[in-house]
C-alpha cells in the first residue's frame, strides 16, 4: 500500500503539468471534484455503504476536506499554473513530515511525554536549508518562483499538514468512500465561488481529458483514499514520512516527461532536506538504566 501510494501521489504534480495549459486551475479542480463525487456515489449505491450517523463526524470530515483538497490541491495547482515546476512544488509540499513531527512533539500529552530535541531542531534547520538551497536558485529564474507561486505552494503545505493532523486527532474510523464524498463536497463548496473569478476558457482536447480522467479516478479514488486509510491505520508522523519519497519520484518523472533539469544544486538540496527529515522523524534511542 505505501509503495502504490507514493507512485500515485507523485503523478498528481505531473498530471497538473499536463492538464493546466488547457484550463484555469480552480475550474479544473471543480470539474475533478464533481466527477470524483459522482463515481463515489455510484460506488456507495452499489455497495450499499452506510453514511456516518453523527453530525460531528460530518463536520470533521468537511474540515479535513477543505484543508486537504481545497487548500492543498488549490495551492499546488495555482503554483504550477503560475510557472512553478512539478519537482519544486513537490519538494516544498514535502516539508510536511517535519512540521507534523514537530507539532506532535509540541502538543504531546503527559501520558506520552515527548519534546523537541536538539537533534530534531538540527534536522529542521537542515531540511529548511536544503529547501532554500533549491528555491533560492530558482527565484526569479524564468518566473518559476515568484511571490504568487511560492505563496501558493506554502499555502498548500499548510493545508495538507493541518488536514493530516486534524484528521488524525478528530476523525473516527469511517468508510473511505463516504468520507471522500463529504470531504470533496466541502472542497467543492469552497472552490466553486473562487473558480468563477478565474479568466480563460477550457480547451477540450485529448491531453485535458486524459489529465481529468486520471485526476478524478486514479488520484482521488486511489491516492486520496489510500492516504485516508494510511492515516487511520498508522501514526501520523510515520505516514507523512512517505511524502518525502514523492519529490525525488516527481523530479524523475518531470525530467523524463518535460525535460525539467536535475542539477547538482537540486540534488544537494534534496539530499540535505532528506537528512534533516531523517533526524526529525527517527525515534530516539532508549536510555539505558
Amino acid at each position: 500500500m505505501p509503495a502504490v501510494f507514493v507512485l500515485i501521489w507523485s503523478t498528481g504534480f505531473i498530471v497538473a503539468k499536463f492538464g493546466l495549459p488547457y484550463a484555469p486551475p480552480l475550474t479544473f479542480l471543480v470539474i475533478r471534484y464533481v466527477l470524483s463525487i459522482t463515481c463515489f456515489l455510484i460506488w456507495i449505491r452499489l455497495a450499499r455503504v452506510a453514511w456516518p450517523r453523527e453530525v460531528r463526524q460530518w463536520l470533521h470530515l468537511a474540515v479535513t476536506g477543505m484543508l486537504m483538497h481545497a487548500v492543498y490541491l488549490g495551492g499546488v495547482w495555482v503554483a504550477i499554473k503560475g510557472g512553478m515546476g512539478s519537482g519544486l512544488a513537490a519538494l516544498i509540499v514535502g516539508v510536511q513530515p517535519v512540521l507534523t513531527a514537530l507539532w506532535i512533539s509540541w502538543t504531546s500529552s503527559a501520558q506520552t511525554p515527548t519534546r523537541v530535541t536538539w537533534r530534531q531542531w538540527l534536522g529542521l534547520l537542515l531540511g529548511l536549508g536544503g529547501l532554500l538551497l533549491v528555491v533560492s536558485r530558482k527565484f526569479g529564474s524564468g518566473g518559476e518562483v515568484t511571490v504568487l507561486t511560492l505563496g501558493s505552494a506554502v499555502l498548500a503545505l499548510a493545508g495538507i499538514t493541518a488536514g493530516t493532523l486534524y484528521q488524525k486527532r478528530f476523525m473516527k474510523p469511517t468508510d473511505v468512500r463516504t468520507a471522500n464524498v463529504i470531504q470533496l463536497g466541502a472542497a467543492l463548496l469552497v472552490t466553486l465561488p473562487l473558480a468563477f473569478l478565474e479568466t480563460g476558457a477550457i480547451v477540450w482536447n485529448a491531453e485535458f481529458l486524459g489529465a481529468m480522467v486520471w485526476s478524478a479516478l486514479v488520484l482521488t479514488l486511489g491516492g486520496s483514499s489510500l492516504f485516508y486509510l494510511l492515516i487511520q491505520r498508522g501514526a501520523a508522523t510515520a505516514v507523512t514520512s512517505l511524502l518525502y519519497l514523492v519529490p525525488p519520484t516527481t523530479a524523475l518523472m518531470a525530467w523524463l516527461l518535460f525535460g525539467e533539469s536535475i542539477t547538482m544544486t537540486t540534488i544537494m538540496g534534496t539530499a540535505l532536506t532528506a537528512i534533516g527529515v531523517s533526524l526529525v522523524v527517527r525515534p530516539a534511542k532508549p536510555r539505558t538504566a
